[in-house]
């Protein structure tokens, strides 16, 4: 068994970025990052440099595979382990020597395969959670890197209702943790969601009710656009058959591409259109494309409306 400490370039590569996403007012995925640069990144060097291995095997719910000399990044059997979505930055050389042995296999299946094996992990309860902090109160956590400022929260009609600790701890779309649920009206209405928010002004904007249509938002733009097997052609990208989730657990979503003004040269800006309105599309997340079971690459969303 050989150990690997990657703990200072993990702070620099992910964690700095995860925390200044944050200033920004944007909720990033540091597990997208953690991937390429860790996991496929300063670990697959370290593999072929100073351990001589051809290929590494990870535990990934995904698979790949080689067509007309190019890789493509294929979903998982299983669909609701399919971590693709947190993939979608693998390039072309890492996809070449990496191999995905539970390509075709489900939860179930390699559960049963460990315990005939006598590991003692087959019954491991699944991990949650954001990579570095796990099952730890988020807010605590993020409190301990970003400091706290007091800030109201106001309903659509600018109405203050509460009060937070701070909008950059907050994301679109959250439920917990705003304290405002005795609110007249509350139980009416339903829950409070956050819809908008404001970090120059420090500004929190709620709404009642999951179906809220503040909630809801049918185009987003994106940045920072990574194609797995280069850029799809232009009768693709407005064909209506390609499918986008903006989070982990969504289920694909059908919609239009297109690319974004002055993104034409360099591919790494489209325009999304959803069939149907979306939820809680925060800025600062990845949104994932896919054509069928093949993940086409994705991007960060900077706009929705």
């Amino acid at each position: 068994l050989r150990t690997v400490n990657f703990s200072p370039e993990y702070w620099e590569s992910v964690f700095k970025v995860f925390l200044d996403e944050y200033r920004t007012g944007r909720t990033p995925n540091p597990d997208v990052l953690c991937n390429r640069e860790i996991k496929f990144g300063r670990f697959l060097d370290f593999a072929r440099s100073l351990l001589d291995a051809d290929k590494i095997a990870t535990g990934h719910y995904v698979g790949s595979r080689c067509e007309s000399g190019a890789y493509r990044l294929l979903k998982g059997k299983d669909e609701m382990k399919d971590q693709s979505y947190f993939l979608h930055l693998l390039d072309q050389q890492t996809l070449r020597d990496s191999i995905f042995p539970l390509m075709e296999l489900s939860k179930t299946e390699v559960r049963k395969i460990a315990r005939q094996q006598g590991f003692m992990t087959a019954g491991r309860k699944d991990s949650t959670g954001i990579c570095f902090i796990g099952e730890r109160p988020f807010h605590e956590f993020l409190a301990r890197y970003l400091p706290v400022r007091q800030g109201a929260i106001l309903d659509e009609n600018d109405r203050v209702i509460g009060s937070h600790r701070g909008a950059w701890f907050y994301t679109i779309g959250q439920r917990q943790g705003l304290g405002i649920g005795g609110v007249a009206a509350a139980k009416k209405e339903g829950a409070w969601y956050v819809a908008r928010k404001d970090v120059t002004d420090n500004l929190l904007y709620a709404v009642q009710g999951h179906d809220h249509p503040a909630l809801f938002k049918r185009h987003l733009s994106t940045e920072k656009v990574h194609w797995v097997t280069g850029p799809p052609d232009a009768a693709l990208l407005d064909s209506g058959k390609i499918q986008a989730k903006t989070r982990y657990r969504q289920i694909e979503q059908p919609c239009r591409l297109k690319w974004a003004a002055g993104g034409t040269a360099d591919r790494t800006r489209v325009d999304v259109s959803f069939n149907e309105p979306q939820w809680a599309v925060a800025p600062g997340q990845s949104v994932v494309f896919y054509h069928g079971r093949c993940c086409l690459g994705g991007g960060i969303i900077v706009r929705a409306d």
